[in-house]
């Protein structure tokens, strides 16, 4: 797709007023309820469906198809880090209220460093085409990382902090509570972080370690820069409404590592496939159609099978309960006689 100076400033001008706006409207911190998360995800998925649609409109049906199949996966991925914001939040004790004020900055921060990641890839994929070779095998390697470790039942307990964030906090000292929202205040003539500034620093940095897997993703759905950007962008900027709609929903999921692995392995092949093409290799190429109906059919059965597993074992688990009710009532009875 050509996309001119013109489209690309205007697509930026376009989405900071966006964000301009959620930021005013979520200015005031409060505790975000899931009525208003509820209506500000349905907002933002349906401003990126009529970006597609425009995109199909008046650019190419081809750009519209990449970039629904980039969105859709970009967001998938996206809930995976919801789990890591979650550990975030609670590594930090971050209160309620001031909840949407950091994710909203440290999105800002995701979003930014992943324009530099998508211009860096967009360079590399543009001056060497064997990149996709290793596009293709990483992501073939992480989905089956993904995999032994949801069959290991591994789970994150809490949040470590990475080097550069240690480093900052080092140089700079951090304040030992939270100040409203303010990010930099002066104890004993210094001026130090509050902890509202290092847990948003937190989520914007651990970003940078989810796009290792979500950027080669999209890179292997399209190798459009401006394609690959909006449908990051769009998907990022959902993500605070999210986390505060399906926080609570997050735990039964319980298979969306697996859905997770296969959509990364299947963009891994199809990465390969098109390395091997690119070299003269006469193979076949995975469409978009195509694409779209895996990575859509996959997160459908995926949640379905989640919401069963999750149901089946409250079932066991009241089933346990009642067993051991009715195990102590009989002992009482006993004892009594």
């Amino acid at each position: 797709m050509d996309v001119s100076w013109t489209l690309w400033a205007l697509t930026i001008l376009g989405l900071s007023a966006l964000i301009a706006v959620d930021f005013f409207i979520g200015r005031k911190p409060h505790d975000v309820s899931t009525k208003e998360a509820g209506i500000w995800t349905v907002v933002w998925i349906t401003l990126a469906v009529l970006f597609g649609l425009a995109l199909l409109v008046f650019g190419e049906s081809q750009a519209s198809g990449e970039f629904f199949a980039g969105f859709i996966t970009e967001k998938s991925l996206s809930v995976d880090n919801l789990f890591v914001f979650v550990l975030i939040m609670a590594k930090f004790s971050v209160p309620s209220h001031l909840q949407q004020r950091v994710l909203l900055v440290g999105v800002l921060i995701a979003l930014v460093l992943r324009a530099v990641f998508i211009a860096a890839g967009a360079a590399v994929i543009a001056n060497f085409s064997w990149v996709f070779y290793i596009f293709g095998a990483f992501l073939i390697f992480t989905a089956w990382k993904l995999v032994q470790e949801a069959r290991a039942g591994e789970e994150e307990e809490e949040f470590e902090e990475n080097r550069l964030l240690k480093s900052i906090e080092r140089r700079f000292g951090v304040a030992d509570r939270y100040h409203g929202t303010k990010l930099f205040i002066r104890a004993n003539g210094k001026r130090v972080l509050t902890p509202l500034m290092v847990v948003m620093l937190a989520i914007g940095t651990t970003d940078v370690l989810f796009a290792l897997d979500s950027i080669p993703a999209i890179f292997g759905l399209t190798q459009d820069p401006y394609i690959v950007f909006t449908a990051n962008a769009f998907a990022l900027m959902g993500l605070r409404q999210l986390y505060f709609l399906i926080g609570g929903l997050l735990k039964k999921l319980v298979h969306l590592s697996y859905g997770l692995s296969v959509i990364l392995g299947f963009i891994g092949v199809k990465l390969v496939l098109h390395a091997l093409h690119e070299s003269g290799v006469h193979v076949p190429e995975i469409s978009i159609p195509v694409s779209l109906g895996v990575i859509g059919g996959v997160l459908v059965i995926t949640t379905i099978t989640s919401l069963m597993a999750d149901r089946k074992r409250k079932r066991a688990e009241a089933a346990a309960a009642a067993e051991k009710s009715a195990g102590t009532a009989g002992t009482g009875t006993r004892l009594d006689g």
